[in-house]
């Protein structure tokens, strides 16, 4: 007996082993290539339709406390953390300033010793007031442009979610279902729009993370489908395509923020031996397709609705390449040396400055200032760059997910009888004047009705001197 469950292989219990491998490999490799006709030519079991391999979950969130997940992020938001905010690491910008703050350690350490044992190094602390102003204006100018980009790109990604909702109304909604057409065939294909406009969100997020193939599992079930370069590259190298993970060193070297460790994030696409294309784009014109289809067939006959659909579908195009220009338009890079240099040479030389003053409290002072000075120099570039996987970006997952969460809520109103929510019993025209249902207020004459809705102002300002006045409100709601 077969079950409806996305499973990996949908095989009866009596087939062989060597059956069942042969079977998996083949939906692993369809999956990844978007060959999903291959998984439904293959006649094993004729009974039930075979579905490809998936997550149960394609917006999976990382949830666990390991050293993997824990310096990683995106946030997510609907974890609740109850330790005092100063004592939080998951976000803190503390694991990227161990080395630097060992460095400052021992260089102050070093300052001192040569002060007390060889020579005497503090110079005066006046230099303290001249440097200290112009650090100040250099750090305030970098937060102040990282924010500004963090908060562009967040904007961009609620105009996209407004998009998006927009377009969907727009094919459940407003599209017609003309008469003599298979309504079966019409619903597919608005779920099948709908389903683009969400692929379109997912495939902006990872373009916008240098991961330019189709091979991933909130997507790929999406863009099976569409004839796209991504596919094609993705399909003849696959290997490519799932990556290669980090080794141990070079993983705790950029939790630690060593520059050295770091890798270059375009590697994926400076690797690819095939055109990838723009996935975005090609979904959009896909997407473009189905709303031209639309307009033929007559399901989208109001003007506006057709001026909505094109106007939206536009929004999205500004949103990506509104992305795309936060995302390779960082701070100049002059600003971005001469801010940290001189961040750098303010630091090095507080020691000569704090000794003649602290004497050995100069190595604990000099520490605790460079904190509070390179962390604001760390938090700059951490969010310069609002897209990637940093603790601190933009959970560009939760944004997805909510719109294709949005887009299912959409496809479930009934649109058979659009008015019978109208008509129910359970609504109340004028509540909280009155409690009548529109069937009482449909026995009266429109005069009653119009004499109502004029009364309803004064009705709700003795409603409201009352609840001031702590009377119970049930005692002014009866108005007919």
């Amino acid at each position: 007996m077969t079950d409806g469950s996305f499973s990996s292989h949908g095989t009866t219990p009596n087939s062989s082993i060597g059956r069942q491998a042969t079977r998996s490999n083949t939906e692993k490799t369809a999956v990844m290539t978007g060959n999903i006709q291959a998984l439904h030519d293959d006649g094993d079991d004729p009974r039930s339709p075979v579905r490809p391999s998936m997550a149960a979950n394609p917006f999976p969130r990382r949830a666990s406390l390991d050293l993997d997940d824990y310096f990683v992020g995106p946030r997510d938001l609907s974890r609740h953390s109850k330790w005092p905010m100063f004592m939080r690491m998951h976000g803190s910008i503390v694991p990227k300033m161990i080395v630097p703050l060992l460095f400052v350690g021992a260089w102050t350490t070093a300052i001192v010793l040569i002060s007390k044992h060889v020579y005497d190094l503090g110079v005066e602390s006046v230099l303290l007031t001249i440097t200290g102003f112009v650090v100040g204006l250099g750090l305030s100018f970098r937060s102040s442009t990282a924010y500004e980009r963090y908060a562009e790109g967040r904007r961009y990604w609620q105009v996209l979610t407004n998009a998006s909702h927009s377009l969907g109304r727009v094919f459940w909604i407003h599209a017609n279902d003309p008469e003599g057409q298979d309504p079966r065939e019409l619903m597919l294909k608005k779920v099948t729009a709908m389903n683009l406009v969400v692929a379109f969100s997912v495939a902006l997020k990872h373009q916008l993370r240098f991961e330019p193939f189709t091979a991933y599992s909130d997507m790929q079930h999406m863009i099976g489908h569409l004839q796209t370069f991504a596919r094609e590259a993705t399909t003849a190298q696959p290997e490519k395509a799932q990556g290669q993970r980090k080794k141990f060193f070079k993983e705790v070297g950029e939790y630690l923020g060593i520059s050295f460790a770091t890798s270059n994030p375009r590697k994926m696409i400076k690797k690819s031996e095939k055109p990838l294309g723009n996935l975005p784009v090609e979904i959009l014109s896909h997407l473009a397709i189905c709303v031209d289809e639309m307009c033929r067939n007559d399901q989208l006959d109001v003007p506006m609705q057709q001026t909505m659909a094109y106007n939206n579908m536009a929004l999205l195009n500004d949103c990506m390449t509104g992305c795309e220009r936060v995302l390779n338009t960082p701070l100049p890079l002059a600003y971005a040396i001469a801010i940290s240099q001189i961040t750098w040479v303010y630091v090095l030389l507080l020691p000569f400055q704090l000794y003649s003053l602290l004497d050995w409290v100069a190595i604990p002072a000099t520490v605790f200032a460079s904190y509070i000075i390179l962390g604001l120099l760390l938090i700059g570039g951490e969010i310069e760059n609002p897209f990637g996987t940093d603790v601190n970006d933009l959970p560009l997952e939760l944004y997805c997910e909510q719109i294709a969460h949005d887009m299912d809520v959409i496809a479930s109103h009934e649109k058979r009888n659009p008015q019978d929510f109208v008509t129910s019993d359970a609504n109340m025209p004028l509540y909280p004047a009155s409690t009548a249902p529109m069937s009482v207020w449909m026995s009266r004459s429109e005069d009653k009705i119009r004499e109502a809705l004029k009364n309803k102002p004064r009705k709700m300002f003795e409603m409201r001197r009352q609840r001031d006045a702590g009377k119970s409100v049930h005692q002014a709601e009866n108005m007919v």
